[in-house]
């Protein structure tokens, strides 16, 4: 992230170098996007959203996040991703999603064909195998809005017609086998897959005509909590300086000096989330993850700090809460001391995105030769994640600490 004035950052579409198509991926005009510090901090989402699980996919401002495959005109207008033009193509997320539940809202002219499209790679190849499309059609196309093409159709009658000056609200349940959609608040489309596809991409199509996408959000399923009164899921380190505990609300207290605490069981490829609270500055701590098992913080690391710099949360101090430390710095610091945020971090192969309050800090690809230490060079194996007490002036709280493998 480049900081162009005090509260201002520009970001640019990003290039895949991802194996997973040979199409060119990029931005036809190589645009970019202003994005201010309180245009970010006005897109994380509402208290209630968070506790559930939800995050924001588009901040409404940029393309932090996505990546295009082709030449379409994507491009950001009026808080909605809009494409009219161009070969035909997909800007689809760089974040690896399995079971989930997506929403968002998507105005269509009459005659656009669009879609939306899951478990998708880059670029797909044949909808009835590699992806699954959720349709946006007329009614006289073959398979209508809320279809999924080639492998079940909705009657016209449920689709609804197709207003140029309507907003819809569409949402999709992707569960193992199961595929489910909703129209406006009713479901049209339940399907069963014979054979579950594998975790990929969300992408947003254009084939033919206008279509605008808003208020995009995401969350992950199948959720299994981490943390209980005795830790039993946790190995502890008596020798080491810091203190570990759970209060009479439940909440993990981490406190005092150098110390860390280890899960016994590892994990590759998952979401984690996480509430966590610092009530005063200068105040640090952290998530590592695909750590050496036994070793001494031996992995990436997600930062816990809410501190910022120069009056402006687009320069965070020591990363940032869910910046990926020494690799991204965090684009703006999302969370307040003082009160209660929620970090949702992703690993997928190579692939590293964290979220706070909902919106999208940090998006990284770990290109460096694999090695077995993380602080060294890429790591895909799996590995514990160790919570961090950074020195004697620690004191965190975590709650709530959930885990959802990637498959």
């Amino acid at each position: 992230m480049t900081s162009t004035q005090e509260n201002e950052a520009v970001v640019e579409p990003e290039a895949d170098a991802s194996s997973d198509t040979s199409k060119s991926v990029s931005s036809p005009s190589q645009q970019s996007y202003e994005v201010t510090e309180a245009e970010l901090l006005d897109a994380r989402l509402p208290r209630e959203e968070v506790a559930e699980g939800w995050v924001r996919l588009f901040d409404g401002h940029t393309f932090f996040g996505w990546q295009i495959s082709g030449e379409a005109n994507f491009r950001v207008q009026d808080n909605a991703v809009v494409v009219d033009d161009g070969e035909k193509g997909l800007i689809c997320t760089s974040t690896t999603w399995g079971d989930f539940e997506l929403v968002l809202q998507f105005n269509a002219d009459a005659d656009t064909n669009s879609g939306v499209f899951v478990r998708t790679p880059l670029s797909p190849e044949n909808p009835a195998e590699d992806c699954y499309e959720i349709n946006i059609a007329p009614d006289d196309n073959p398979f209508p809005t809320g279809s999924i093409v080639q492998r079940q159709k909705v009657d016209a009658e449920a689709a609804g017609e197709q207003k140029p000056e309507q907003w819809r609200e569409m949402k999709i349940i992707a569960e193992g086998q199961t595929v489910a959609v909703e129209l406006d608040g009713k479901l049209v489309c339940r399907y069963e897959d014979p054979a579950k596809l594998q975790a990929h991409r969300i992408g947003l199509q254009h084939n033919s005509g206008r279509v605008a996408f808003r208020d995009i959000k995401i969350r992950p399923l199948g959720f299994k909590p981490m943390i209980d009164a005795e830790l039993t899921q946790w190995k502890r380190y008596p020798e080491m300086e810091g203190e570990f505990t759970v209060n009479d609300d439940g909440h993990l207290h981490v406190d005092g000096g150098k110390t860390q605490l280890e899960t016994l069981e590892t994990y590759g490829d998952f979401f984690l989330r996480s509430d966590y609270r610092i009530d005063q500055p200068d105040m640090n701590s952290g998530i590592f993850f695909r750590c050496i098992p036994g070793d001494e913080m031996m992995g990436y690391e997600c930062q816990i700090n809410n501190d910022f710099k120069d009056q402006s949360r687009l320069s965070p101090v020591d990363c940032g809460t869910g910046g990926i430390f020494r690799r991204q710095d965090a684009r703006v610091v999302a969370g307040e001391n003082g009160t209660w945020a929620t970090v949702v971090l992703q690993a997928y192969q190579n692939h590293i995105a964290a979220w706070v309050n909902g919106v999208q800090v940090s998006d990284w690809e770990d290109t460096r030769p694999p090695d077995e230490n993380p602080r060294r060079g890429r790591r895909d194996q799996a590995g514990t994640i160790i919570i961090q007490g950074h020195d004697p002036t620690t004191d965190v709280l975590y709650r709530d600490m959930q885990i959802s493998t990637v498959k």
